[in-house]
């Protein structure tokens, strides 16, 4: 049975939005459809389970690859740590929200009626989906240029934003409590600028003492950025 006029002008309003034209347009519609859809859906009907499943694996394929070729210097834990980060359910969510992509998916009625593509997990499990249905239309090589061309500027600021990856406020408590030091406090110093583009500037305390101060565009990047000079301070003394 073919799709409706409805679906495909749905699909349509979504190839317009990516840039790319389906070959099977059946794929993308499953893509599209949420288990809770099969329910209440006429026999013979699919979910997207089994695309995600697919997706999952080709983007750690992808996202892996990515790492490998553009940073060479790297040691295999960081390529790792910096894998997990970028193949989850809080930066998928993200790169689904960028296009919208639940408010294409065919749900049955309670789910949508709890508020189904709004939950996190649904947004994640949608773009694998998607990611999913594009490399059995496109191929392996279409996917992996299509995530860089899209997805590059947010993958971009994930990898870069050290304290994703470094925690620095852990490894300066770890350092004192491995020497019986006091426990560690942080203290806004200062805020400035304009409210949309605010610098906060925070102090890490050790008793009475300030350790380092650091700056950052909020408070929990300002912390971490004390922390960090504190720690380097430490280690290089």
């Amino acid at each position: 049975m073919g799709l409706s006029n409805i679906r495909l002008a749905q699909i349509k309003e979504f190839e317009d939005r990516i840039g790319y034209t389906f070959n099977d347009k059946k794929l993308i519609d499953v893509a599209f459809t949420h288990s809770s859809f099969i329910n209440e859906a006429k026999k013979g009907a699919k979910s997207n389970e089994r695309l995600e499943f697919l997706g999952d694996s080709v983007l750690d394929m992808v996202v892996s690859e990515i790492l490998f070729k553009n940073y060479n210097n790297k040691p295999e834990g960081w390529l790792t740590k910096t894998r997990s980060r970028l193949v989850c359910t809080d930066s998928f969510s993200k790169a689904s929200e960028k296009y919208d992509l639940t408010s294409f998916l065919n749900f049955g009625k309670g789910e949508k009626k709890q508020g189904g593509k709004l939950k996190k997990h649904v947004k994640a499990d949608t773009f694998e989906a998607v990611c999913a249905a594009i490399y059995l239309d496109a191929g392996y090589e279409f996917l992996y240029d299509f995530l860089v061309e899209h997805f590059k500027v947010e993958a971009l600021e994930i990898i870069e934003d050290d304290s994703l990856f470094n925690d620095y406020k852990t490894r300066l408590q770890e350092y004192y409590n491995s020497h019986g030091k006091k426990i560690l406090k942080y203290t806004l110093i200062k805020e400035e600028g304009p409210e949309h583009d605010k610098l906060f500037t925070m102090a890490v305390i050790e008793g009475k003492r300030t350790l380092a101060t650091g700056m950052g565009k909020n408070k929990k990047k300002a912390e971490q950025d004390a922390a960090k000079n504190a720690y380097e301070m430490i280690k290089n003394g």
